[in-house]
């Protein structure tokens, strides 16, 4: 560990080094160890991704309920299963910006409002059309969560475990989502599909007002923004003393910023094409995750499986990002991370196929099933805390923020590709081998940018 540091009246008779006239908050940051504030920051962004992964992925669980209860086919689905990814793309996309120029803590609070509020909202649904305008809007909230979520715990994170935290973090999506599945299968037979929607909104809305007065905003923001020293001290000290003590503040990447709005920083030289096969990689991981999302649960019921049972094997589908992305955080702060997530991409495709070949065998489907949710979950679980140690504190929540953004059309595309699909009579097995392409595009563009783009910002 790092020797404390002491302001230089007392470090004759401390023997410790002299605290700086200005620290460097990553650098103080990675000088310590992980304290309760920051497993503090942890938990409370956890939940965050948590509550977003359960509300995103209630759609693919109530669908076989809306399908019998309104009387529609599956195809009048479509539209339903992609306004709330719509949404989710324009969240992330204004969301990044603003919390570029006005916090990361404000967006935050103000997305688990959003999507509390209209999820709630879409439990009282009575047609498609209603419900398709009220998920856009859940949505919105939805696509502004995740990114800020990851940039804020990134941002408190050491280097040393940065990815580790933030992809533990960021499996909290997956848990969230697979919750929906074994909830709902609970849930949704006694208490009918509104009740998942009820959980979905009341949660945020409870979480918001703890994030009001227990999530501090990121001290690396307050530097690069030129913020009030006394507000970075506050926000720093509990990570230790010395912050009380340090008259200014910096971060590493002023040495080098460029003039500029956060566009110019990630599309800038260095950034640009890394930018550009980030967008791709995530994109494509996407449309196999949201296919399987949307229409596992209604494959399986087509094939005879129970409503309880399609539910669970398409629960163990999302649970398998939760077993598998410590992990692969644990490999990215030890090994090449581009190598790493290239390898999960490529077991994914490969599990994925199998998966189309195993119907009728109980055991080896949910076998395979929960490890193409390991293989494929785990790789995008790594994706956002990939994005934030490329880009530099001024640009981090657009940079990760548009990677989300841009990614989530390959969600809608993965979804409408379903329904598409089975609209023109595809078996179980062809769509699901269908997704070899996206993973084999997923696993290139992510070896290419760790050969042609590799800088890390942290």
């Amino acid at each position: 560990m790092s020797t404390p540091l002491a302001l230089p009246g007392e470090a004759a008779a401390s023997g410790r080094a002299p605290v700086p006239k200005t620290l460097d908050v990553q650098a103080f940051i990675d000088s310590r160890p992980l304290g309760l504030y920051q497993w503090r920051i942890v938990l409370l962004c956890f939940l965050i991704v948590f509550l977003d992964g359960l509300d995103t992925a209630a759609m693919g669980f109530i669908a076989p309920a809306l399908v019998q209860d309104w009387g529609i086919d599956r195809a009048s689905l479509g539209p339903v299963m992609s306004a709330a990814l719509i949404g989710m793309v324009f969240g992330a996309l204004c969301s990044g910006p603003l919390a570029d120029r006005f916090g990361r803590k404000g967006v935050l609070v103000g997305s688990a409002l959003l999507f509390g509020l209209f999820s709630l909202a879409s439990a009282y649904s009575d047609n498609v059309g209603e419900l398709v305008v009220l998920r856009f809007l859940t949505g919105l909230g939805l696509g502004a969560a995740m990114p800020n979520a990851t940039t804020l715990l990134s941002e408190y994170t050491p280097v040393r475990h940065k990815s580790l935290l933030v992809t533990s973090m960021f499996c909290g999506f997956n848990l969230g989502m697979a919750a929906g599945g074994f909830v709902s299968a609970w849930m949704i037979p006694a208490y009918g599909w509104h009740s998942l929607l009820l959980v979905g909104g009341v949660l945020p809305l409870l979480l918001a007002l703890v994030l009001l007065f227990w999530l501090p905003e990121s001290a690396r923001y307050l530097v690069a923004r030129g913020h009030d020293v006394g507000r970075v001290r506050r926000v720093l000290r509990p990570i230790g003393e010395e912050a009380a003590q340090a008259r200014g503040f910096s971060i590493p990447e002023q040495r080098t910023e460029k003039a500029g709005g956060v566009f110019a920083v990630i599309f800038g030289g260095t950034f640009r094409v890394g930018t550009l096969l980030l967008w791709l990689t995530y994109f494509m991981g996407l449309v196999i995750v949201y296919l399987l999302t949307s229409w596992l649960p209604t494959l399986l019921r087509d094939s005879g499986a129970s409503m309880e049972r399609a539910a669970f094997v398409g629960a163990l589908f999302q649970f398998g990002g939760v077993l598998s992305a410590v992990a692969v955080g644990w490999a990215m702060d030890r090994m090449n991370p581009h190598k790493v997530i290239g390898l999960f991409y490529l077991m994914a495709g490969l599990f994925t196929f199998a998966v189309g070949q195993s119907l009728g065998q109980t055991a080896l489907l949910a076998t395979l099933v929960l490890l193409a949710g390991m293989s494929v979950n785990g790789a995008q679980s790594a994706m956002p805390s990939l994005a934030a140690r490329f880009y530099p504190t001024h640009g981090r929540a657009t940079g990760v923020s548009w990677m989300l953004g841009i990614g989530r059309f390959g969600a809608i595309l993965g979804a409408w590709i379903g329904a598409t699909l089975l609209g023109l009579g595809w078996t179980f097995e062809d769509v699901l081998g269908a997704l070899l392409l996206p993973a084999g595009i997923a696993t290139a563009a992510i070896l290419i940018k760790g050969l042609v783009s590799h800088a890390d910002a942290t």
